[in-house]
């Protein structure tokens, strides 16, 4: 597990308080010790503390987060930021205690804690994520981002022909409905403006599955995915929309084969790829493409 338990020092055994002692031990500034503390992280005599004033005497320990990488591809890398290939079924940050790995391992161990991902992808969702290697172009970039003045672009294989180019201008919102998955999206003239376009790059007969460039102009959480579901286009492997919320537990859980899901959604993963990123940074123009190719993981060399 990436999380262990570290007792801190505490040489005078002391009375200090708690945000304190942590910008102390761990020479952070004040925000970052309450961050700690606000994460359930932070113990003293093996009870939880939970308030930045509570009073530390005894045996304190902390709660980190351990670097366990396993290799990560580099597409560009500079001294400012870098872009990976996440795999899917990789987190881009972990979510938890029980997270085993997450793209942290890889991001914290090539360039330190100070770097982090600029956005993030669906844990299922793989392809090109930016990363910020210092807090000044993680600044930067989040203002970028808030800006649209990072174009995205995507691919997914979808079930049956597409239209050639059609365009989704539907807005978003959360569930209402609480006995659903909590996560779910759904259109809700209530939500944020949602604006997607869609462009059928090919068609593949034998699988009765599109190709589909998609291209959003804003940044909904499961925005390309619920507009091609509402179109009448599901991706393959969608684990989330147009399931029974029994079948979306069960592969979210883990509780589902590999065959099971193929049978299921159409494929083993959730067919979508960050295919590019396209942005002027500092004078310099960068248009980015990933090298990996989603249509050959799903139809192999039928193609």
């Amino acid at each position: 597990m990436p999380y262990k338990k570290i007792k801190l020092r505490n040489p005078s055994n002391a009375e200090k308080k708690a945000f304190l002692f942590l910008m102390q031990s761990l020479k952070i500034p004040i925000n970052e010790a309450q961050k700690l503390i606000d994460k359930k992280r932070l113990f003293c005599n093996g009870n939880l503390v939970e308030k930045k004033n509570e009073i530390l005497q005894g045996v304190v320990e902390l709660i980190i987060y351990e670097n366990a990488p396993k290799g990560v591809k580099i597409v560009y890398e500079n001294e400012e930021f870098a872009v990976l290939e996440k795999p899917s079924g990789i987190l881009s940050h972990p979510n938890g205690r029980n997270c085993a790995y997450s793209l942290c391992d890889e991001i914290w161990e090539l360039w330190g804690r100070e770097a982090c991902v600029a956005h993030r992808l669906d844990k299922e969702t793989s392809g090109l994520i930016l990363v910020a290697k210092t807090k000044k172009s993680q600044v930067e970039f989040k203002a970028m981002f808030e800006k649209r003045a990072i174009q995205k672009e995507y691919l997914a294989l979808t079930q049956g022909l597409t239209k050639k180019e059609f365009e989704v201008d539907l807005a978003m919102a959360l569930t209402q409905n609480y006995d659903d998955v909590k996560t779910r999206m759904q259109i809700s003239p209530q939500g944020k403006r949602a604006l997607s376009f869609f462009e059928r790059v090919e068609f593949y007969p034998d699988f009765n599955a599109s190709l589909v460039l998609c291209k959003p102009f804003t940044g909904r959480q499961h925005q390309l995915r619920l507009h091609l579901f509402h179109s009448g286009y599901k991706i393959l492997g969608e684990p989330l929309y147009g399931l029974k919320k029994e079948q979306v537990e069960q592969i979210l859980d883990g509780k589902l084969s590999q065959e099971e899901r193929v049978k299921l959604t159409g494929a083993k993963r959730l067919m979508l790829h960050s295919q590019r990123l396209h942005f002027y940074y500092k004078g310099k123009e960068f248009d980015i493409g990933s090298k990996e190719e989603l249509w050959k993981e799903f139809c192999g060399d039928k193609i």
